[in-house]
């Protein structure tokens, strides 16, 4: 199966889309009520700087980073329309140190990371190395709890029989990816010195939309509106395509 890096081009070309809309509002709607008293932030993994770009409209001093040249382009070039000098650095999590030395952040961000790497506890480990003492870190997993529901809505039996009891799947784009559970994120902030804060559902009603589904001017507020009450609420929340979980280093 197909690395998220090979699979780069159709992530891009569906930026566009209801899915994507809705992830990235509600990952930026969600983070923003955790802001206050932030000055600088890191965005690993950060693409195309999408939610990098919020956090610097919101007034923090943003620092990217991704192995993907191209993204990191667009991601200073939107950054720069918008009046914003971030920097934007190639690399990956598991070479930080060799692009950020010791620097440490008030903002640790990995919004589309931990699917794609090998251990996702010792990611989270390094997110919180990379936070100040008393700094955020947000991150999200696939819900490992709700594999089954995208195809179960869609109709594919097969599909959410097979995905009950599974850890991994085959994402929209092609990609093989991991999901985990919300006790296993906790269990891993406990590990690392994070104190959990608050999490999240991200992509309830809409994650079984099919993935070129454009977005209409005419529903779109309702239906962010409608997706922002359910990634706050319960049993809603549990159901989402995305866990958004917000820690605090202790």
């Amino acid at each position: 199966m197909a690395s998220f890096g090979e699979v780069e081009g159709v992530w891009v070309e569906r930026l566009g889309g209801l899915r994507n809309a809705v992830r990235q509002h509600l990952i930026k709607e969600q983070l923003a009520a955790h802001l206050d008293g932030l000055g600088t932030a890191l965005d690993v993994g950060c693409g195309q700087g999408t939610q990098a770009i919020h956090l610097a409209d919101a007034g923090l001093a943003v620092t990217g980073v991704d192995p993907s040249p191209a993204l990191l382009r667009r991601f200073r070039e939107d950054a720069q329309s918008r009046g914003h000098a971030v920097r934007a650095l190639r690399g990956d999590v598991e070479h930080l140190a060799q692009v950020l030395g010791g620097e440490r952040f008030d903002l640790v961000c990995a919004h589309g990371l931990l699917m794609y790497v090998p251990d996702a506890r010792e990611t989270v480990g390094v997110l919180a190395d990379r936070a100040r003492e008393g700094g955020v870190v947000s991150f999200t997993v696939r819900n490992g709890d709700a594999l089954a529901f995208r195809p179960g809505i869609r109709g594919d039996w097969a599909g959410a029989l097979d995905a009950f009891d599974a850890t991994s799947y085959v994402n929209e784009l092609g990609a093989t990816a991991r999901a985990h559970t919300l006790t296993e994120a906790r269990r891993w902030c406990a590990d690392v010195g994070l104190e959990i804060i608050a999490w999240y559902g991200v992509r309830v009603f809409t994650d079984a939309v099919g993935a070129s589904t454009a977005v209409d001017p005419e529903t779109l507020d309702s239906c962010l509106r409608a997706e922002t009450e359910a990634g706050c609420r319960d049993p809603y929340r549990a159901l989402a395509a995305q866990l958004h979980v917000i820690s605090r280093r202790r």
